[in-house]
């Protein structure tokens, strides 16, 4: 384990953490096989502690899997510049998290199901009037012909940073450093 560079912008808090795995909106899978790295935007749910996405059940990224499971995930939240007087000092407010683990394929269908639903509550809350059926999940074939497989990230480690917003910094379109704050 590598320790924060930046320790004053640790976050530790396990609650602040999983409420921001809960709503930021894409992660990005980090791979790597043969020494090359190979790094995929996903949509995905933070369930039960583990981080749940879906995917083909062919392709390069399976490929990379057989071959090494490790993987990162990373989520990032960009929350607008922070001004100063001094240019060196702008900044960025954010959180970010990245998530080291071995990623596995989801066997069990009510496992599979229930992270799928996850993902339904999360992008399209109350827009399906019923659950997901595992039916659905079972026998969903995407529209290139291949078979939609669900996976989870099983992380051994977590680590976390943010860079809290300052309201009375923050920059918006047209303020300029004489504009008072």
């Amino acid at each position: 384990m590598y320790p924060i560079r930046m320790y004053k912008r640790a976050c530790t808090d396990s609650v602040k953490i999983g409420h921001f795995l809960d709503q930021a909106r894409t992660g990005f899978l980090g791979l790597s096989s043969d020494d090359v790295p190979y790094v995929i935007p996903l949509n995905y749910a933070w369930l039960n502690g583990n981080i749940y996405f879906h995917g083909a059940s062919e392709g390069r990224k399976i490929d990379i899997l057989q071959r090494n499971a490790k993987a990162c995930f990373s989520v990032c939240e960009d929350n607008g510049t922070i001004t100063d007087i001094v240019p060196a000092n702008t900044d960025t407010a954010y959180m970010s998290v990245i998530l080291f683990g071995s990623v596995e394929l989801v066997d069990d269908l009510e496992e599979a199901t229930g992270a799928m639903q996850e993902m339904l509550h999360k992008y399209v809350p109350g827009y399906y009037q019923s659950p997901l059926a595992k039916s659905h999940v079972e026998k969903y074939v995407s529209s290139l012909g291949s078979k939609t497989s669900v996976f989870k990230l099983i992380p051994t480690e977590i680590t976390a940073k943010e860079n809290e917003v300052q309201p009375s910094h923050m920059y918006y379109p047209g303020r300029t450093q004489a504009s008072p704050h």
